[in-house]
């Protein structure tokens, strides 16, 4: 679970960073995942090439 202190009361500062810091931590990816139930190894292996996939494409997109 992630803190954030709310400093000077900047309320819209702290959910921005709490919300990075899910983002970072893949805390929303992981709660969905066990939404979706039970998935086959061959299923995930799959699924976790095509994001890296995808991620590799994006990193060359910003590159150029």
């Amino acid at each position: 679970m992630s803190k954030v202190i709310v400093r000077n009361g900047n309320v819209d500062g702290a959910l921005r960073t709490m919300k990075q810091k899910n983002a970072r931590d893949g805390l929303l990816k992981k709660v969905r995942e066990r939404q979706e139930g039970y998935k086959k190894p061959g299923v995930k292996r799959r699924e976790k090439k095509e994001e890296g996939i995808k991620n590799t494409r994006k990193r060359q997109r910003e590159n150029y």
